[in-house]
């Protein structure tokens, strides 16, 4: 499986990007797709998740209602909605994914996905 994540970019602060995730390679009919982020000498932190069957994991004290997960079965792509954005969402993004689904307490665990994208970096300024 190949992911790649792309719609980074730079914004004002109460701004808005999209983030986007293609997956190719898929065999697996079930599947969580995750976004963490990371910033410089930090860990990677989990931002959201969604399975294949819409079930969708917030970390809410990060994202507090500003960011929506979703996916485009179709095109097998999953997307990061993030409004009303702040200078603290500046990291770089990554998109992950996993062969199965994950249950919903372990979704915000980097080692519980299979395959990484290359990152895409968000820069918010003031």
């Amino acid at each position: 499986v190949q992911l790649q994540a792309s719609g980074g970019g730079s914004a004002q602060a109460g701004g808005s990007l999209r983030l986007s995730c293609a997956a190719s390679g898929r065999s697996s009919s079930d599947y969580t797709t995750a976004w963490f982020y990371q910033t410089a000498g930090r860990q990677r932190d989990f931002v959201a998740a969604l399975t294949r069957g819409g079930s969708a994991t917030y970390n809410t004290g990060f994202v507090r209602g500003r960011f929506t997960i979703s996916e485009d079965s179709a095109q097998d792509t999953v997307y990061l909605e993030m409004n009303n954005l702040e200078p603290e969402d500046t990291a770089v993004y990554y998109c992950a994914a996993s062969n199965a689904e994950i249950y919903y307490s372990r979704r915000h665990l980097p080692g519980q996905y299979d395959y990484w994208g290359q990152g895409t970096q968000v820069t918010v300024s003031s």
